[in-house]
């Protein structure tokens, strides 16, 4: 076992912070691999502002099968109105103000929900219905540790499956599979991006998850039908995950369905899309953007010989759940629009597989 600490500033004699990060290699995990995964953290570390540490458990070894990696991201529930006090008291930036005045007073938000076995259409129905009672579900939110850090809610130390200790993260890389670690030149045609890979791992730890992929396996026919108030699991970004049918209703959008979901800001104003889940929505995990659109880091497929970038559509959402970022330049087709266990999967050049 070895542990690492990385963490960088962003420019000499700044008295900007960043975040660390504190890795602990599982046995037999590569210098190459290590080194991966540090550059990966740095380019997080490069844009993100907050003096927090943030505890990874990573590897790098034969797995077996046809997963490239997997990662886990400790998280824990917290109330809403704790969530949307702390986030107003770290807002530090216009998108942070915007976000925080657009989400809802009070103890609770409301959302379009279905699939609940309590749905007014049906137990199980996938037709989607207003939730605003204030329930459970309404009140409580599962936020991933290391952002819960980063806007200044208590975290309490937890371990994962597979963590050597108290982490916030464990991703682990297939190291059967073809990896470039070094795509500063291109991707090798023949091999996946590691930093890049890493990098996007690492971004749902941070807290680009969405509790829609526990609603999403939790429904017939793979499990439940469950009641509403049992789906504690909002995840920060789902506070911005809306449909045109619930903005209509002036509320989130946390179904499982194949309908058009999108990150807003203020749920009127349309951003880059959102997946909308592997068994009842598009096929791709809702903790992504939506795929073959090439909106960022965070989308759900990569493939050999693809670079992976981080872009401002990924800083932006960071910046909205509570990371205090530094904007980066991009192409102008990459701009913002309109304004778990994950298992990564391989997928040949020529079509987009599954990133986690």
């Amino acid at each position: 076992m070895k542990t690492l600490l990385i963490g960088l500033c962003l420019l000499a004699g700044s008295a900007s912070a960043a975040p660390v990060f504190n890795f602990t290699f599982t046995p037999g995990t590569s210098l190459q691999a290590q080194q991966g995964f540090q550059d990966a953290a740095a380019r997080w570390a490069s844009l993100l502002n907050d003096n927090v540490t943030i505890n990874l458990t990573v590897g790098f070894n034969p797995l077996g099968g046809g997963i490239l990696g997997q990662a886990a991201a400790a998280s824990d529930f917290h109330t809403y109105a704790s969530v949307r006090t702390a986030l107003a008291a770290d807002a530090t930036s216009a998108a942070d103000a915007s976000a925080v005045a657009h989400l809802p007073g009070g103890p609770s938000f409301g959302m379009l929900i279905n699939r609940t076995a309590d749905s007014p259409h049906g137990a199980g129905s996938a037709t989607p219905y207003l939730d605003n009672n204030g329930g459970d579900n309404n009140q409580a939110m599962y936020i991933a540790n290391a952002q819960a850090k980063a806007i200044g809610l208590a975290v309490a130390p937890q371990t994962l499956s597979g963590c050597i200790g108290p982490c916030d993260g464990f991703i682990q890389f297939n190291s059967d599979f073809a990896f470039d670690f070094d795509a500063s030149n291109g991707t090798n045609p023949n091999a996946f991006d590691f930093v890049g890979v890493a990098a996007h791992e690492i971004g749902h730890v941070l807290g680009f998850i969405s509790g829609v992929d526990i609603l999403d396996y939790n429904a017939p026919p793979q499990n439940g039908p469950f009641e509403a108030d049992e789906f504690t699991f909002v995840s920060a970004l789902d506070l911005f995950r809306y449909s045109s049918q619930s903005a209509a209703q002036g509320v989130i959008d946390w179904t499982a369905d194949a309908r058009r979901k999108y990150f807003s800001l203020d749920g009127t104003t349309v951003g880059p899309e959102f997946s909308t889940g592997a068994f009842f929505g598009d096929g791709r995990q809702a903790s992504h953007w939506k795929d073959d659109l090439f909106i960022g880091l965070m989308d759900p497929t990569a493939g050999m010989g693809e670079t992976l970038h981080i872009t401002g559509n990924d800083v932006l959402a960071m910046d909205t759940i509570g990371w205090d970022v530094t904007p980066i330049p991009e192409p102008s087709g990459w701009a913002m629009l309109g304004a778990g266990l994950i298992l990564l999967t391989a997928r040949q050049r020529g079509r987009r597989n599954k990133l986690s």
